[in-house]
């Protein structure tokens, strides 16, 4: 039998990739901490289900403490918040030779690599349309984007066998040599999103809102201006270009952008983000701080300012809190702060 590729946190992004994997034939390993979402997964079967894909696979899984062994490929798939205490976890179980792919949002591979070497970390760009249910069950909401590719720029036998296992998921993945272009030309789009949840308007009633225009302008041009000040020209998916909002930019370029993302969300099954779904929802605690809030500190570093970042996370974080609602009124607070 084949050495398994474990999966750490058998999420949305995890479990969804784990699935198709399997499906395939591929022996997979799923980690996750919900004891009751990996009995259902390793008895049951894991439920995908959505426009996309409808099917149900059965998948070995097990909790971190029930896990025994060292594994050469690990894919990282928890929130960016549980990054470093996954690491913790996750460290004596990879192999010398090993390797961790992080399949999340964010820049995280810069915390895996401090923890557990550079030559140990494999970078991804991962955006496709998904949502946790609750155990064994996942929505599968739209396709999207996903790229592979190492942290230093170089494409090597592991890389490609790795990009070989992202077709059998997304046969359009992307293998690069430049995996930073594509993360940070995200974390534009994510800002995004994330302001979208300080409302429950779906992502498209956001996004088709000519009022919150200058929102999504300022996220996209604090983003875009401190990837281009560290040397990161960022690279956008489908007709999201995140250079759009590249300094110098006329407004127009920017708008036709939105006007772009109010088409694209408005096809797929999954009509509010994750981050809506975490504070609506599940009442738990966002990636905000640890996705969105350190581009703050790594743009102060050029001298650029950030004051859409820092009230939207401010305005995130309260509601976290429960000192304020996902509101009209929120999303007013944020605009006033521009």
């Amino acid at each position: 039998m084949a050495e398994p590729i474990v999966i750490w946190g058998a999420g949305a992004i995890g479990g969804t990739i784990g699935a198709h994997w399997a499906r395939a034939g591929h022996e997979v390993l799923l980690v996750d901490q919900v004891a009751a979402h990996v009995q259902a997964c390793r008895s049951t079967g894991l439920v995908i289900r959505g426009p996309v894909e409808n099917f149900t696979q059965i998948i070995p899984a097990v909790t971190p403490a029930e896990l025994k062994g060292r594994f050469g490929r690990i894919v990282l798939a928890v929130k960016a918040q549980a990054t470093r205490e996954a690491l913790t976890m996750l460290a004596p179980h990879l192999a010398e030779d090993g390797f961790v792919l992080s399949a999340q949002n964010g820049l995280n591979e810069i915390a895996i690599a401090e923890a557990l070497g550079a030559h140990r970390t494999m970078g991804c760009f991962v955006n496709f349309g998904a949502d946790w249910h609750g155990p064994g069950e996942i929505l599968y909401g739209n396709r999207s984007a996903l790229v592979i590719g190492e942290i230093d720029g170089s494409i090597q036998p592991r890389t490609r066998e790795i990009f070989a296992l992202a077709q059998i998921f997304e046969p359009d993945a992307v293998l690069t040599t430049d995996i930073w272009s594509y993360l940070w030309g995200k974390l534009g789009y994510g800002a995004m999103l994330f302001a979208s949840a300080l409302n429950h308007d779906s992502m498209t009633e956001n996004f088709a809102d000519p009022a919150r225009l200058p929102v999504w302008l300022a996220l996209g041009r604090e983003v875009a201006a401190t990837a281009l000040a560290r040397g990161v020209t960022p690279r956008g998916f489908g007709g999201f270009d995140p250079m759009a909002f590249a300094p110098g930019r006329p407004d127009g370029d920017g708008e036709a952008i939105i006007h772009w993302l109010r088409d694209y969300t408005a096809v797929g099954a999954k009509t509010h983000s994750g981050v809506w779904r975490d504070l609506a929802v599940r009442k738990r605690q966002t990636e905000a701080e640890a996705q969105i809030a350190i581009i703050a500190p790594l743009a102060a570093e050029h001298g650029i300012a950030t004051p859409a970042i820092h009230a939207m996370c401010r305005l995130i974080g309260e509601i976290e809190a429960g000192q304020r609602e996902q509101s009209p009124e929120s999303f007013a607070a944020l605009m006033a702060a521009l």
